[in-house]
């Protein structure tokens, strides 16, 4: 006759209640007891409060992969030093989340590679963690979304998906020419979050130059006239993060 120790009973317990969380910490728990001398109840607290924090941090996880981030950045990654021109307590300042609560919108403004889609995607990342709920994407995906949903009928559906967002990060507005057509899409989208919630956009495009990139004067003002309306700009000058390294082998050549 086979005996089964308690502690194989337990096992086989948490495995018929798919208590994946919990077989994580057992073992765990087991040494905190034993080292500790806990009595039941804060051994059995110890045991459900690491199953808690284990839950927290896989939502906190799903919370950044469904954001659809193409990296996961952070401040703590980014070479201030390099770029002289940003206001690294201003930026600190956005990871805050402060301008989420108050509804606010962040335009990072400035030449490509300078790293604005870096800045954007880690205050990204830490609205995520503090699961609000954010949602990167290119602005040529975007438009591309909403013209084919327009065709099939679910314009509707989604523009309340993507005004749903706590954080939406609109990335490389003005990279490719937008149409008419593409600019009213747009403008039903901005409108829609307008003081509702915040949206971070990143461009390399002059707001003076707007009226362009929208093809309409018109759409164009009104565009920035929502976005601008309790925002911030982080204009960033300087060279190029993809070439920095080149630049460093130049100067040690010559």
């Amino acid at each position: 006759m086979k005996v089964t120790s308690t502690y194989e009973r337990i096992i086989s317990n948490l495995n018929f209640l798919k208590g994946k969380e919990s077989l994580a910490v057992l073992d765990q728990t087991l040494e905190q007891v034993n080292k500790n001398n806990l009595t039941f109840i804060d051994g059995f607290l110890y045991f459900t409060q690491a199953q808690v924090e284990k839950k927290k941090q896989n939502l906190i996880q799903h919370s950044v992969k469904v954001a659809g981030f193409p990296s996961v950045k952070t401040l703590s990654e980014f070479d201030f030093d390099f770029q002289e021109s940003i206001n690294k307590q201003q930026i600190y300042d956005f990871n805050s989340l402060r301008f989420i609560d108050k509804k606010e919108n962040i335009v990072f403004y400035g030449n490509s590679g300078v790293g604005k889609t870096h800045l954007a995607i880690s205050i990204g990342v830490t609205a995520a963690q503090n699961r609000k709920s954010t949602y990167f994407i290119k602005c040529a995906r975007l438009i591309e979304i909403l013209k084919k949903a327009q065709l099939e009928g679910r314009l509707e559906e989604r523009l309340k998906k993507f005004c749903g967002y706590k954080l939406l990060i609109i990335d490389e507005l003005g990279y490719l020419p937008i149409t008419k057509e593409e600019s009213k899409l747009f403008f039903q989208l901005i409108d829609r979050r307008y003081e509702k919630h915040s949206t971070i956009i990143t461009t390399n495009i002059n707001f003076s130059q707007w009226d362009d990139v929208f093809g309409d004067p018109l759409i164009a003002s009104a565009i920035v006239d929502r976005l601008l309306h309790h925002s911030h700009v982080a204009k960033i000058t300087g060279n190029s993060y993809r070439l920095k390294d080149f630049f460093q082998k130049a100067d040690e050549f010559f």
